[in-house]
């Protein structure tokens, strides 16, 4: 496995880049970074301090105006150039990716590729940026409303993806004319950090993109609350995103959310099933099930329900579980013990309500003797207000029930506090025309797996998170509208 990564691409363990310099953390205090697989040692950063964040900030701030005055074309030039980097780099990125977080070397290529595909999208939209003429009341008048940045952009990321979300934020809030802050998550710093030196090679003017390591109730609260910081982007947690969502309203500052997900996973009984089997296995089990898109609660016509089910855990039966770098695994570690333990009490609290399990992969003696390990389990209930189907499990754990017909299917469906992702099966137009108006999530697959593209709309409703990422409205969600009354009489 990759040990030391940082080495080779000329950064220091402490460090952090500021300025378009890698400099020393104002702080002593390292964290070691520890491979998910057999926690041994991949690397050791800086645990930030709120002065680095300061230093970050300040260098943007001072950066984002002459950055500002660039044409978006202009703009778009470093950023092209990143684009072309991440891919000349791609392998290396993809494997210090898998070491400090435990996704499947596969897994980890397609998440390096996805930030390379959502950096050119950003480049790209630079020739798209609009403003509105509309013409005035008064003669010789007219309204412009412009769009313009909002200045120093700061970006916290989440551990599952650290190469897309980095490219999620930078690559549009850059194209658009800001100045970024990028925190990224403190159990999966090291890609992101590799990206910042790769900022610096794209030949990004001097302080415009920074990027600063620590922990989000100490590094990340500050950035929010800092008073020169103009717009929050985040994306983990509900938790966390309602601590920055209060700590943002100090200043009622502007906050970009993608929080959780519990997807419905419905099947109608016209639906071909086995391939919504395979999308179901795809859209559980990519990346260990740690995805806020992921399949995370099935509902199944009563006609086919036995039929799904019994394919499913077959399939499910086959998959292993094992070292994320080796071609035959399908399922990685867990990022940490943390997880591990919450899954745990998933499982725990879901046989104590009745819950029926159907499938449990884990050996009768330990295959590792290290790592946090999880193995994919499969529960049939009877009810939708258990636990299982209303928390999301971000892990391979995942619940089916029956259900009589399509409208039932989109009531328990949508009695949920999360509205992120959605998949719906079957070959009747009508319902899926239904689901336009019914189904009340941001982001729905019709008879197909997740996966998202760079020019879609990622977005999620109620707790799933406000606002929304990718495509012209993701891009748009970067800048804000000035509004010109121009008299030219």
């Amino acid at each position: 496995m990759t040990t030391h990564p940082l080495r080779g691409f000329g950064i220091r363990p402490g460090q952090i880049f500021v300025n378009n310099t890698w400099v020393d953390s104002a702080g002593p205090d390292r964290r070691e970074i520890l491979n998910p697989m057999d926690e041994t040692l991949v690397d050791v950063v800086a645990a930030g301090t709120a002065e680095d964040g300061d230093r970050a900030v300040a260098a943007a701030k001072r950066a984002q105006s002459t950055w500002a005055a660039l044409t978006p074309m202009e703009r778009a030039v470093p950023i092209s150039k990143l684009a072309a980097l991440v891919d000349e780099n791609a392998e290396v990125l993809a494997q210090t990716l898998t070491a400090e977080g435990g996704k499947l070397l596969s897994e980890s290529r397609i998440d390096v590729a996805f930030c390379g595909l959502l950096l050119r999208y950003a480049a790209e939209s630079a020739r798209r940026l609009q403003g509105e003429i509309l013409p005035g009341e008064g003669r010789s008048e007219q309204i412009w409303i412009q769009r313009v940045p909002f200045g120093v952009v700061s970006g916290i990321t989440a551990w599952n993806f650290p190469a897309a979300l980095f490219a999620r934020k930078a690559g549009p809030a850059l194209v658009t004319g800001n100045a970024v802050v990028i925190k990224p998550h403190e159990l999966t710093p090291l890609t992101t950090l590799m990206l910042a030196e790769l900022c610096r090679r794209a030949g990004f003017p001097t302080g415009v993109i920074n990027v600063i390591t620590g922990d989000g109730r100490t590094v990340g609260a500050h950035l929010v609350s800092h008073k020169d910081t103009d717009l929050i982007s985040m994306t983990g947690s509900v938790r966390a995103g309602g601590e920055i969502y209060t700590l943002g309203a100090e200043r009622l500052k502007p906050i970009r959310l993608e929080l959780g997900g519990k997807a419905p996973f419905l099947v109608m009984e016209d639906a071909d099933i086995d391939k919504a089997v395979d999308a179901a296995i795809a859209s559980k089990f990519f990346a260990g099930g740690s995805v806020c898109t992921c399949n995370d609660r099935m509902y199944l016509h009563a006609r086919i329900h036995n039929e799904f089910l019994d394919k499913f855990v077959t399939k499910v039966k086959v998959l292993k579980v094992g070292d994320p770098t080796q071609a035959g695994s399908n399922i990685g570690p867990r990022i940490s013990a943390v997880e591990v333990s919450k899954l745990q009490q998933i499982t725990t609290r879901a046989l104590e309500q009745n819950a029926e399990q159907i499938l449990d992969t884990k050996p009768r003696t330990p295959i590792f003797e290290r790592g946090h390990w999880f193995f994919p389990t499969v529960f049939s209930v009877k009810s939708n207000d258990l636990a299982i189907m209303k928390e999301e499990t971000f892990g391979p754990v995942i619940a089916a029930m029956a259900v009589e017909d399509f409208d039932q299917a989109l009531a328990y469906a949508n009695a949920s506090e999360y509205g992120l992702s959605a998949y719906v099966f079957t070959r009747d137009n009508r319902r899926i025309m239904r689901c336009v108006n019914e189904l009340s999530f941001g982001e729905i697959y019709v008879n197909r797996p997740a996966g998202e593209s760079p020019h879609g709309f990622h977005t999620g409703y109620r707790k799933s998170g406000l606002g929304g990422e990718d495509g012209q409205h993701g891009v748009e969600g970067y800048l804000r509208k000035k509004t010109m009354y121009n008299n030219y009489a």
